[in-house]
């Protein structure tokens, strides 16, 4: 499609549209999109490609949120996804070269599966554990509650890493090993890790246009769990469980990002944990169309789209695709438009943005 047509529909944001898609009241009147995250690369792509800067200021010390505000609202979306501030985990990293098309300065960033600043006693003795509630950590958070466009929320995000902390503090393996050889060790950085997030949580419940909050915890890969059924419920799921009732006493939906296969611990999700939307969703496991047969009376879904699909695919089966997804998953409410994960760097812009444009021309 022609870059001067592509996404040239009027958009008009709602988060209480949003809100009401996720808690499942009705069919929406339109088709509301929902992302974990755009790359950056992605981001300033969007921006250069369709001018969406051109009135902003770069040297302007907000130039970046104003940005992320007008990329969000030119993609589709009805919210900012807004995390803690100056508090930073240390891990020990891998870097290797970044080869995506919209490629990333200084490469690629991984933790370390053998090993990790926490895989012996002494590393938990010595570690600089962050502080949620140092002053500066609501800095953006205050920031967007005084500027951010009425039409639009605030979806507090980056919070409830219980899986994938325990594993990138202590290196997977080592993790493996200490569940049988020192549980200690590990119910003790299972504690440090939930006091953290229950008070990251306290501070995002604070602000009124925060609306909904976002756990981000992959717990799984392609065939099962990272570690036992029973292990994910003691270890991960009972922190999950304490941030869902905090967002729910505070009339807040709670969101759970989660990569991989989850079958053994969805029935605990849904009925003790409490989540009200499920995202991550990879066709290798399963198609977000056959979840929302499973699931869909009992909780929302968000993406779906697959990654690899979008990457390996061309734009008329992309529509075909979003067409298709929203002809199973839309009706009724409980479903919001989006990626299997999220808007990565090294899916071609082209495909993502198509399957934005189809989403908001679908039912018009």
């Amino acid at each position: 499609m022609e870059p001067k047509t592509l996404l040239s529909r009027s958009f008009q944001p709602n988060w209480q549209g949003l809100l009401d898609a996720i808690r499942r009241k009705d069919t929406p009147d339109r088709v509301y999109f929902m992302e974990l995250f755009h790359d950056a690369e992605v981001r300033d792509a969007i921006a250069a490609r369709f001018g969406l800067t051109e009135r902003l200021d770069p040297s302007d010390p907000d130039f970046e949120k104003k940005k992320y505000i007008a990329v969000q609202r030119f993609c589709g979306i009805d919210y900012v996804y807004v995390s803690l501030s100056d508090v930073q985990w240390q891990f020990d990293l891998l870097t290797t070269d970044d080869t995506a098309a919209l490629a990333r300065q200084g490469g690629r960033r991984y933790t370390d599966e053998h090993t990790g600043p926490l895989a012996a006693r002494e590393g938990f003795d010595a570690y600089p554990w962050p502080d949620p509630s140092t002053p500066s950590a609501t800095r953006d958070l205050e920031w967007y509650e005084k500027n951010l466009p009425e039409d639009m929320c605030i979806i507090a995000g980056g919070t409830g890493h219980f899986c994938e902390l325990l594993s990138w503090l202590m290196g997977y393996e080592s993790l493996c090993f200490a569940l049988y050889d020192q549980r200690d060790l590990v119910e003790a950085v299972h504690q440090r890790i939930l006091a953290f997030h229950r008070t990251e949580v306290d501070l995002y419940l604070q602000f009124d246009r925060v609306q909904a909050v976002w756990g981000s915890d992959d717990m799984g890969f392609k065939t099962g769990l990272l570690i036992s059924p029973d292990d994910t419920r003691r270890l991960v799921l009972s922190g999950h469980k304490q941030l869902a009732a905090k967002a729910h006493a505070a009339g807040r939906p709670y969101l759970l990002h989660s990569c991989g296969n989850l079958s053994d611990v969805m029935e605990d999700l849904i009925d003790d944990v409490g989540i009200d939307a499920k995202h991550s969703f990879e066709d290798t496991i399963e198609d977000v169309r056959d979840a929302k047969r499973a699931w869909g009376e009992r909780l929302s879904l968000i993406g779906g789209i697959d990654v690899d699909f979008l990457c390996r695919s061309d734009e008329s089966a992309i529509r075909q695709r979003v067409r298709d997804t929203l002809d199973v998953c839309h009706p009724g409410g409980g479903y919001c438009l989006g990626t299997g994960n999220s808007v990565a760097n090294y899916i071609p812009l082209d495909n993502y943005l198509a399957m934005v444009d189809e989403g908001m021309r679908y039912g018009r």
